[in-house]
């Protein structure tokens, strides 16, 4: 029997390009979403392929959901081998500018939805005695911007949370990675919040700024299809890396904060951000 992938928010960008990964690599793919009408494209290349691809409803903010997908995955499998924690969303804003439900949204589908998916997934992989858990951050994990608050802090609670699984479900062989993409050539705008309203003047300038040259960078962005390259590598690295990196920006990134202190980042960060 082969191995068998779950890959949440797999409709389009890094998702639809993982799916086709681990099914091109061999494995039994179920590839989830929220409206299975949106699947119509990786259902057609599975097909023109020949690929092993199964699409299957899955909110990942809701525990029934979640439930009734795993139930029905082991129940045809009998197995979970690999989870890609992908689907998520941004709220774009200064933190003034984002309300307290906002942010508890940006949580429960970038944070507690994790947790839920791991919750979940992670009986089965226990008792088979391994499994790999990938969970999508990004490089804004590990370092703050102004304008995204809400996204970044659950970046950063990601990170954390999977470092903590890596000594829980280690024991268990049980590996877990987190992958961090820069900035991806994706559809992100089409499910970005935007504020309603700005609390002061500098932070409207600040965020039409901000969002001017993400437009721009994602134009010029890392293709999906290497995100999805990567996962692929760390899944089959036989020593797996606590975080793998994604796109030559989010290399640079990391370069540059590896080689200067917190302060010196900031001063950096800042110089690119408030020069122009």
């Amino acid at each position: 029997m082969a191995n068998t992938a779950l890959v949440t928010g797999s409709s389009s960008g890094i998702g639809y390009e993982t799916a086709l990964a681990l099914a091109r690599s061999g494995y039994d793919t179920f590839a989830s979403m929220r409206n299975t009408n949106c699947g119509k494209k990786l259902h057609d290349t599975a097909q023109d392929e020949g690929l092993q691809i199964s699409i299957i409803e899955l909110d990942v903010n809701s525990q029934d959901s979640v439930d009734d997908a795993i139930s029905k995955i082991v129940s045809n499998t009998g197995r979970i081998d690999v989870l890609v924690n992908n689907a998520g969303y941004g709220q774009f804003g200064c933190t003034e500018d984002v309300t307290i439900s906002e942010f508890k949204a940006q949580f429960e589908t970038n944070f507690f939805a994790i947790v839920r998916m791991i919750q979940a997934v992670v009986p089965t992989m226990r008792k088979n005695g391994s499994g790999t858990i990938v969970n999508i951050s990004s490089v804004v994990g590990r370092m703050g911007l102004p304008g995204s608050a809400a996204y970044i802090s659950t970046k950063f609670a990601l990170e954390g949370l999977s470092e903590c699984l890596r000594y829980e479900l280690g024991q268990f062989g049980i590996r877990t990675t987190i992958i961090e993409p820069g900035v991806i050539k994706t559809n992100f705008f089409d499910s970005m919040k935007i504020p309603k309203s700005f609390a002061h003047p500098k932070y409207r300038e600040l965020s039409e700024g901000i969002l001017g040259n993400l437009k721009m960078m994602i134009e010029l962005g890392t293709e999906p299809v290497q995100v999805a390259q990567t996962i692929i590598k760390a899944i089959n690295d036989e020593q797996m890396q606590t975080r793998y990196t994604a796109g030559a920006d989010a290399a640079m990134f990391m370069e540059a904060k590896k080689n200067k202190t917190d302060v010196e980042f900031e001063k950096y960060i800042s110089s690119e951000i408030f020069s122009r």
